[in-house]
């Protein structure tokens, strides 16, 4: 593939020229429209974006290009505060570890959002009028004496500024001893599950005092410990499955077999081929996350060296793999000693599942067509940062015939890092979190991974 790309183009971003720890987001989610677009992020702050409907005049512009609305700020609010926990004298820090968005029901949207130990439920909505007319108060919302009321008039709804209110509904506290990192909608609509490193609880929409411990993978004593929960999924149509990758293995629980999924319907692994193990085999191997497909048929997943997708009818190993950055093998020592080897890359599926895509370093991200098995290297910068500009493709050279614009693997910048990502759920428009900056990238032509790496 030449330099430059007409695959991608940008739709809009939001870039910070100075960074603060507090700015870092740290989970980027769209809602089942694809109309908004939630981030959290170090703050403990959520930050809603929307999708701005066209003018008339605006789509007959475009025309065959199909490019839709932009994503403008639609509400900002605090979700979480930095707190305390007194019994085992611990700071528990405001960041928000993942937003979810239950499915529309009415005119208001719902979200999920947690830290590492409080989940909350959050409705935001609308007003664009307001009441006048009360018997019983002025115009000031004062109550009026009772005495002074001679006659009665009928309230009205006066139109008045377009008001976006976000409120908290629900909390869910005291369910996690661990951090939180996953948590999943069902598709009943009613439930969901939150998992931290060694439990996986199942919890009511409406009842906030309790849940239910479906996976405990704690061990009698502690030093017997071999693995830890890291992600965890329930099926996007069956209510009942549900699959939560370890360290070690990646299992599929089946709630109608037991309502205690200590055991597992299927599990998951590759066979790890002795001859190539190494002091890193066990870090690099463990699952950052685990995705369904849409359709259900399949799982992807990510650890730090490769991408693969798995068919849950084939328990024996992936069907795919996707080497992410197989350059960095070498340099594992390096990042053992500067910790980027424990970085957890997301990864995401195209609304179509024929197009996977997940983070790299340098401010890089892969994507990688299931039909071909080929890949691009997309990177995103400041530069390209303006409204319709393109996106080039990047290669890193590791050996060969160097081309102009290719990155050498000692160059790259370790510190830019594409953890977090989100893909539309009917479009080709991805949501990349570079740091502290949000970039919207836009599909133009349908050809994400023409090329190859």
């Amino acid at each position: 593939m030449g330099e430059d790309t007409e695959s991608s183009k940008i739709n809009h971003s939001f870039l910070r020229d100075y960074v603060t720890e507090a700015d870092v987001i740290s989970t980027v989610e769209f809602n089942h429209t694809g109309d908004l677009l939630a981030t959290g992020d170090k703050g403990g702050r959520v930050v809603i974006f929307q999708r701005e409907t066209e003018s008339k005049g605006e789509e007959e512009e475009v025309g065959e290009a199909g490019e839709s609305g932009e994503y403008n700020v639609y509400s900002t609010f605090q979700s979480h505060e930095p707190d305390f926990d007194y019994l085992k004298s611990l700071e528990i820090e405001e960041k928000i570890n993942k937003i979810r968005w239950l499915p529309q029901q009415n005119a208001a949207h719902f979200l999920l959002s947690t830290n590492d130990k409080t989940i909350k439920l959050w409705k935001v909505s609308e007003r664009d009028k307001r009441p006048e007319g009360y018997n019983l108060k002025d115009e000031e919302g004062r109550i009026k004496d009772v005495s002074t009321v001679t006659s009665l008039k009928v309230p009205v709804l006066k139109p008045t500024d377009l008001m976006v209110e976000v409120r908290p509904r629900r909390v869910f506290s005291n369910g996690h001893t661990y951090h939180v990192n996953s948590i999943s909608v069902n598709s009943d609509g009613e439930t969901y599950l939150s998992a931290d490193d060694l439990r996986i609880n199942m919890w009511h929409l409406g009842i906030t005092d309790r849940s239910f411990n479906i996976v405990d993978i704690k061990p009698a004593n502690m030093e017997e410990l071999t693995e830890v929960i890291t992600a965890a999924e329930f099926h996007p149509h069956h209510c009942h499955l549900l699959v939560y990758s370890s360290s070690r293995t990646l299992r599929l629980c089946d709630m109608r077999a037991s309502a205690l999924c200590d055991k597992h319907t299927k599990l998951f692994e590759e066979p790890e081929d002795p001859g190539s193990r190494s002091f890193f085999s066990e870090i690099v191997s463990s699952v950052s996350d685990v995705k369904f497909s849409h359709n259900g048929r399949y799982l992807l997943t990510r650890d730090y060296l490769t991408a693969k997708v798995w068919d849950l009818h084939m328990e024996k190993g992936p069907v795919e793999t996707y080497q992410v950055h197989e350059y960095l093998r070498s340099k594992l020592c390096s990042l053992y000693e500067n910790d980027c080897i424990f970085d957890k890359f997301e990864c995401v599926w195209n609304s179509t599942d024929s197009v996977i895509m997940t983070g790299a370093y340098n401010s890089f991200f892969r994507m990688f067509d299931r039909d071909t098995g080929r890949g691009v290297t997309l990177e995103a910068w400041r530069e390209t940062s303006k409204p319709r500009a393109v996106l080039r493709t990047r290669r890193v050279y590791t050996g060969g015939k160097r081309r102009r614009g290719d990155v050498g693997v000692d160059s790259l910048d370790f510190t830019k890092k594409i953890l977090h990502m989100a893909w539309h759920p009917e479009e080709n428009i991805i949501a990349i979190a570079a740091t502290n900056n949000l970039y919207i990238f836009q599909d133009r032509l349908n050809t994400e991974t023409q090329g190859q790496d």
